[in-house]
């Protein structure tokens, strides 16, 4: 009788030793060609990017080399040949770098976008940005407006100045700006340096010493859009392609409302 319980729990752990054999052999064989990937992304969607890594590299072995910089600055980068594998930029920057031959020609792939929204430091009075007047009236009425500084190659900087160009308030903006090289316009806010602020929503959403007050009025509102580009020249091609097509999927749609950003399809 204890021989034959024996025998059963012999048959019984066999299985489960060659199962975790398997388990072990796949997954070393997943991870088999796992590499460094590196990625050159632009402003907001840096978020995105590190957000999913974890979730990425545990899926694939891969790990996830970030830098982050302006859409200008980076092109620039890629433009005068810095080594990377997948770049997340601006549509018409990956068309441009397409045709230039630093990209992989059909690699892009728009995945998110994003708005622009105005901020003020937590606690303090919110003006109506309700209409197009409204925004103007309050542009004028800040002791300052803090944004990114278009020279540095930021989307909503180089937009924004056009628009106060449109509104006819250019003149009276100049001399109260605080400009932002890149980075969040929501820590001249928080330090005191500007009363109002204006920024991609998604930069404003993680700073909790800033208030959003709302997005651009819907006439004047300019979207970001974010688009992938994988290096003509990538060492990491496979890897980049999986990164996209990764990013590309319902787990990041959901991470991208979370930070105040859409799927670029929405």
């Amino acid at each position: 009788m204890g021989f034959e319980t024996k025998g059963d729990d012999t048959m019984k752990v066999r299985p489960t030793i060659v199962a975790v054999l398997m388990a072990a052999v796949l997954a070393w064989v997943q991870h088999a060609d796992a590499a460094d990937i590196k990625v050159l992304t632009a402003g907001a969607f840096k978020q995105v990017v590190v957000g999913m890594a974890g979730e990425f590299e545990k899926a694939t072995g891969h790990k996830l080399v970030v830098e982050n910089d302006t859409v200008g600055a980076l092109a620039k980068r890629i433009d005068t040949g810095e080594a990377f594998d997948v770049t997340f930029l601006a549509p018409a920057a990956i068309d441009d770098l397409i045709r230039k031959g630093k990209l992989d020609d059909g690699s892009r792939v728009d995945l998110a976008r994003v708005g622009i929204g105005v901020m003020v430091k937590e606690g303090a009075p919110k003006p109506d940005i309700g209409s197009v007047e409204a925004f103007k009236r309050a542009l004028l009425d800040a002791k300052s407006v803090a944004y990114i500084n278009p020279a540095s190659g930021g989307s909503s900087g180089i937009y924004l100045v056009k628009l106060f160009d449109q509104l006819g308030i250019a003149d009276q903006i100049k001399p109260k700006a605080k400009l932002k090289n890149g980075g969040y316009v929501a820590e001249l806010i928080t330090g005191g340096e500007a009363e109002l602020g204006i920024h991609q929503i998604s930069e404003i959403v993680p700073v909790k010493v800033v208030t959003l007050i709302g997005p651009l009025p819907k006439e004047v509102q300019n979207y970001t859009t974010y688009s992938a580009g994988i290096s003509a020249s990538a060492k990491e091609g496979e890897g980049a392609k999986a990164l996209v097509k990764f990013l590309a999927g319902p787990r990041t749609g959901e991470f991208l409302k979370a930070k105040g950003m859409e799927p670029a399809g929405s």
